[in-house]
């Protein structure tokens, strides 16, 4: 049972019939929009709030692939309030290693 990712979500995108294309679909999100979101407290101490704003929308549909729908409404909390979003920026640094952490689990487990 997973905290953060569905697994029903995850076979409803990208289908049962296919292991390799979830687990190829599974390791592009992980390499990019889960290691993008990490990097968000960074850019935060930069004040660079147009990469922040620019990462949590593209990250937004594959939080919805695999089912992480808190996660999902936190990237749109962090983008309606750029400015003053440090407290969800870190409670996002969190999701992720969590999501990371099933995600993993998810590929060792079901492909």
């Amino acid at each position: 049972m997973y905290q953060y990712i569905s697994e029903a979500s995850i076979y409803q995108y990208f289908g049962d019939d296919d292991p390799e294309m979830i687990r190829d679909m599974i390791q592009i999100i992980l390499d990019t929009n889960v290691n993008d979101l990490q990097e968000l407290p960074k850019f935060l101490e930069n004040g660079d709030f147009e990469t922040i704003k620019k990462r949590c929308h593209k990250a937004k549909p594959s939080m919805s692939y695999i089912g992480a729908m808190k996660t999902r409404k936190l990237l749109e909390k962090i983008e309606e309030n750029l400015e003053n979003s440090k407290e969800e920026i870190d409670e996002l640094h969190r999701h992720m290693d969590e999501i990371k952490r099933e995600l993993l689990d998810f590929l060792k487990e079901k492909t």
